[in-house]
């Protein structure tokens, strides 16, 4: 009988390790967490490149890279590189993407941030360009390589909770924007909402249609407008599953001087069982481990709580890029894929329609 905590919460790594990996971006997710993770992991950034060659510079030495470029371009002609790392903004990604397919010689795959582009249709065209070159497209949907989300996936595939009732995701944290949001005009939908859509997605499979709610933040409004600051949305399943996330970036007047209460809560409720767990990350730089505890009618009167040292951020990080890697070493697709990223990113743009359009949106009308 398999122990009830012996669950799958650590991503496969490859047998091979030494592909080299270009990095593009020098900022906190490059920096403090895809080099962190992937050093632990024992991968092998060979070069960097940013808009600053200081800050560039500043991360090789950090992480023991030997080769920093002032230009991104000059990285994508390094024969060295065989996969690349793209950790720039949405708007910048697909010109990024469309110069890295014409060194397809020697670069194989490419690890792109989320979200892949501004929207579905840009998304859809970074996919088409890197089938057509032949590379080997995954995108950095990194809340799938969450301890605990990956803990409860192993309890569904292993049938402890039964057929999925409801699913729940209730975020209530305080990002750091980046810079670029401003400009987008972007604050929740697109940078965190993604994350919880995409995590419904890999535990659950495809909704049919997204009902979604959004208001600005009071607190990010003040630095500029925006729509999708506080974000609900209700996914509803052909199977009766019904998923619903809530995504408060307002949280409360906390920095305004009040008590904080931050925190990310999800749960599984199925008709065998229940899981309920949280996510460490607002806790960051504090390594705070997700949890997960769970009940299931298969051991009665328990409630079985596993635990684990590793956290989220950073590293969880390894797992895009070990993704990648196995793809690559067994000439297969990555399961966080361009073409499956295709219907988060659907997802996420049927939230936007349904916020213009005050209805239930089928993801069918977006993906195409």
């Amino acid at each position: 009988m398999t122990h009830p905590d012996a669950l799958d919460y650590l991503p496969p790594l490859p047998a091979d390790r030494s592909p080299g990996i270009g990095c593009i971006g020098a900022g906190f997710i490059m920096a403090d967490c895809h080099l962190v993770a992937y050093r632990a992991a024992g991968f092998n950034p060979v070069a960097i490149a940013s808009r600053s060659r200081d800050k560039a510079q500043a991360a090789a030495t950090r992480h023991g890279i030997n080769t920093v470029y002032s230009d991104w371009r000059d990285l994508l002609k390094d024969p060295k590189v065989e996969v690349l790392d793209i950790a720039v903004p949405p708007d910048v990604q697909l010109e990024v993407v469309a110069e890295a397919i014409k060194h397809s010689g020697h670069i194989r795959g490419i690890l792109a941030q989320k979200p892949l582009g501004m929207d579905y249709s840009q998304a859809k065209q970074i996919v088409r360009m890197c089938e057509d070159a032949g590379i080997t497209l995954a995108v950095n949907q990194n809340m799938r390589f969450d301890q605990s989300i990956r803990a409860c996936k192993s309890l569904l595939a292993r049938g402890d909770l039964g057929d999925p009732v409801l699913a729940t995701i209730e975020m209530r944290a305080i990002p750091h924007w980046m810079p670029w949001q401003q400009r987008l005009g972007w604050v929740t939908l697109r940078i965190m909402s993604i994350h919880h859509l995409d995590t419904f997605r890999y535990l659950f499979g495809n909704p049919r249609r997204v009902f979604a709610s959004v208001r600005p933040d009071p607190r990010t409004a003040q630095k500029f407008p925006h729509e999708d600051g506080i974000c609900l949305s209700i996914l509803e399943y052909d199977s009766g599953l019904r998923a619903t996330s809530l995504d408060d970036v307002w949280a409360g007047p906390s920095v305004e001087g009040a008590e904080p209460d931050l925190g990310i809560r999800w749960r599984v409720e199925g008709t065998q069982g229940l899981a309920r767990g949280t996510i460490g990350w607002p806790s960051y730089p504090a390594r705070t481990p997700s949890t997960l505890d769970y009940a299931t009618r298969r051991h009665p009167g328990t409630w079985h709580k596993p635990r684990w040292n590793e956290v989220w951020f950073p590293d969880a990080f390894a797992g895009p890029m070990a993704d990648l890697l196995c793809a690559l070493e067994e000439k297969r697709a990555p399961h966080l894929s361009g073409e499956d990223n295709l219907l988060t990113m659907a997802l996420v743009d049927a939230c936007y329609l349904s916020v213009k359009e005050h209805r239930a949106v089928e993801i069918t009308e977006i993906a195409t």
